[in-house]
């Protein structure tokens, strides 16, 4: 794998985008002071993950976007791109090329890509890892900074040889298991926090549920009891009401047929015979008024006949000497001429009105006769004979009507008797109807009752499901053995009082059906058994992560030893080509406790952090490195007298042994020859050249040794517009056309 290309777009300096090739091991960037050339190298930490902004010589994300100018706008976003081929897939991705890409936006959003696809900064820093490429340490040296492992704490210098060797992704697994250990830690903290929790609930549900168990073994005899109770219940009601029934409409039809002949004969005596009684009595009151009316009339006949035999006993006058003949003669011409005249007239009211007069005049006549003459002998004899026949006939007709009395009477006793004796067989009738409505409303009353059986049967029944449950209704198929079918009411009741008792018990401990507290036991129960197997997963899982974490550190303490070692050994080697003599040593120092910085933990989590300073509260041991140095012909061991060229030298010779015993794919030298002079520029040279044959080599310079050791210039200028542009020079290209 080698690095192909990086481009800028709106990356400080670089406001249009820029692309640069690296199709030589070892390309060279050169250029004058100020026109953009140590923005490369930025661009090299920003893509590559890298979270602080002094690092970039900026103090938050705005500040890496290209500002604008008086021609060219400024950017609101700036995005670096890398390619590398990753044809022998030294990048654990199956793609022969990879590009990782990082955009910032001006309110300071980061967003990095993998390939075109989105992802977190945590899957970029340990895909990059894993091909030992990292944003920081001495992969990329900035301008200033080729002396910074020098001014390094122990701690921190350490830290550069562990990236060196690329134990910083066996320290990134380690940190992870360190974290997962600790929130292993804490989730079983928290398990057996929510099993105390759950332990004096899951010990009152299983009380409870005790409780439900023996209230359940109660419901389970209750059910037996009741579905024998229910059965025998509702068979001697069905029985009883059915039998009730007929009885009731025995006695309706009996009833009936009696208040029929009651009425009948009621009817009858009411009518019949009290119209025979009105009908004889009228006439028993008529006959008595006659029989009164003919013995008066019989007493008046009597008087008059006694006056009368006198009257005629002394009485001698006759008819002639009373009336006289011409005076009758008168009166009848009189008659006669009146009669005529009438005869003559044709009106008939004159006819009525003159019979009228003539009527009159005949009465007047015949008044005046009697009134003025006596009776003759001959009519008191034939007055007296008359009043004797009209009184012998009085008698008979009274004597008559005394007969009819007396039989009038005698069937007016007959009618009474008979009515008597219909009024004894109505009272008779009437004690039978009463009787009969008495046994019809005690029939009803039994049905009544029944009727309140049945209401309390059915309330039974509901209680019974409301305890028991829809297994209640097996009473509807239980079989009824003989003489159990509830005609034994003492038995019946002795029972329905064991199940009372049941019942008031089942009430009395308050469970209830239990369903949903049995529900919630077994629900409580089986989080308890959960969270038991979830402790014993992550006691095993913290165990496993410390076997992996004491793997790590025996791993990262043999390499680090081993490669300390050959780091040494090559330091040695450079030295003594960069000094002609002396000695240089890496040594480690005693372990002392120190505090992780941000940055570390940073790379585990999501986007990192902002700032370097900030620290865990969690104290290690952590045993630093520092550095001897023997110059020849000085007796110099400490680095705070070296000078300045001394120090860069030993700062180069140091970097290019890390190098050397575990090579990265690429490095980043911005200006680290710029303390160099001549003659120590052209070791420099010499050791880029055998540098390169390891890693690739991106080196940012102004001098002339370290550009002809390059195969390819860059050269970066900037315009009046203040934007970086770039020119290219192939310089084994240029070698071969001239040779």
């Amino acid at each position: 794998m080698y690095l192909k290309s990086i481009e800028l777009v709106g990356f400080k300096s670089f406001g249009k985008k820029t692309d640069i090739s690296f199709a030589s091991r070892i390309s060279s960037i050169v250029g004058p002071n100020g026109s953009g050339k140590s923005n490369v190298a930025e661009a090299f930490r920003f893509v590559l993950g890298e979270q602080s902004m002094k690092s970039m010589r900026s103090k938050r994300g705005e500040d890496l976007i290209w500002g604008g100018s008086p021609t060219l706008p400024r950017s609101n976003r700036a995005g670096v791109k890398v390619v590398f081929d990753n044809s022998t897939r030294l990048l654990d991705l199956d793609f022969k090329e990879v590009v990782v890409e990082r955009v910032v936006y001006r309110d300071g959003e980061n967003e990095y890509l993998l390939n075109g696809t989105k992802v977190r900064l945590k899957d970029v820093i340990r895909l990059l890892a894993g091909a030992n490429i990292g944003g920081s340490g001495y992969q990329i040296i900035s301008q200033g900074e080729a002396d910074r492992i020098l001014n390094a704490s122990p701690r921190e210098r350490r830290e550069m040889v562990e990236d060196a060797l690329g134990l910083k992704l066996y320290q990134h697994k380690k940190a992870e298991s360190e974290r997962k250990l600790e929130e292993t830690g804490v989730n079983i903290e928290k398990t057996k926090s929510l099993r105390r929790e759950i332990a004096p609930h899951l010990n009152f549900l299983r009380g409870q549920v005790e409780k439900i168990e023996k209230a359940r073994e109660m419901k389970s005899s209750l059910s037996s009891k009741l579905s024998e109770y229910l059965a025998r219940e509702h068979s001697w009601i069905v029985s009883e009401d059915t039998r009730l029934l007929a009885e009731a409409r025995a006695e309706e039809a009996e009833l009936k047929k009696l208040g029929a002949r009651a009425s009948e004969v009621r009817g009858k005596r009411a009518g019949e015979n009290n119209r025979e009684l009105q009908e004889l009595q009228s006439r028993i009151f008529e006959r008595e008024h006659k029989v009164s009316e003919s013995r008066r009339e019989s007493e008046k006949l009597s008087r008059e006949l006694g006056r009368a035999e006198g009257v005629a006993e002394a009485n001698n006058v006759m008819v002639e000497q009373i009336v006289a003949v011409p005076h009758v003669r008168q009166f009848a011409r009189e008659i006669s001429d009146a009669i005529s005249d009438v005869l003559r007239n044709d009106n008939l009211d004159s006819v009525r009105g003159f019979l009228a007069q003539i009527k009159d005049r005949i009465k007047a006549f015949v008044d005046g006769l009697s009134g003025s003459a006596p009776d003759t002998k001959e009519e008191s004899q034939q007055q007296v004979t008359a009043i004797a026949n009209s009184l012998e006939k009085v008698q008979k007709e009274e004597a008559s009507l005394r007969d009819v009395l007396e039989a009038l009477r005698t069937k007016i006793t007959q009618v009474r008797d008979a009515g008597f004796t219909a009024e004894r067989h109505l009272i008779e009738l009437e004690a039978s109807v009463r009787e009969a409505q008495t046994k019809l409303s005690s029939v009803r009353g039994a049905r009544a009752n029944i009727a309140t059986l049945r209401q309390r049967f059915e309330e039974e029944v509901r209680e019974g499901i409301a305890l028991v449950g829809t297994a209640i209704h097996d009473w509807e198929k239980a079989q009824i053995a003989d003489g159990m079918n509830g005609d034994d009411r003492g038995s019946q009741e002795k029972l329905r009082r064991e199940i009372e008792r049941l019942k008031i018990k089942i009430e009395e401990s308050g469970i209830g059906n239990g369903d949903a507290v049995v529900r919630e036991f077994n629900q409580t129960k089986e989080r308890n058994e959960f969270l038991g197997r979830e402790l014993a997963d992550l006691e095993r899982s913290a165990l496993s992560l410390k076997d992996i974490i004491a793997e790590l550190e025996k791993t990262i303490d043999a390499r680090f030893t081993e490669g300390l070692k050959e780091i040494n050994s090559a330091l040695k080697g450079f030295f003594l080509k960069l000094f002609g003599g002396g000695e240089a040593k890496l040594t480690v120092e005693e372990a002392k406790p120190h505090r992780k910085n941000a940055e570390e933990n940073s790379l585990l989590d999501e986007e990192g952090v902002e700032e370097e300073d900030s620290f865990d509260e969690k104290e290690e041991l952590y045993a630093g490195l520092s550095i001897s140095v023997q110059l020849p012909r000085k007796k110099v061991r400490g680095l705070e007298v070296l000078s300045g060229g001394e120090r860069a030298l030993t700062s180069i010779a140091l970097i290019f042994s890390m190098s050397q015993v575990n090579p990265p794919p690429f490095l980043v030298l911005d200006e680290t020859d710029a303390a160099l002079d001549e003659a120590n520029s052209k070791r420099y040279a010499d050791m880029i050249r055998e540098l390169g044959d390891k890693s690739q080599l991106i080196v940012i310079t102004h001098n002339r040794a370290t550009m002809a050791a390059a195969g390819e210039l860059y050269g970066v200028t900037m315009g009046s517009d203040g934007v970086s542009q770039l020119l290219s020079v192939k310089l084994e290209e240029a070698v071969a056309v001239a040779k």
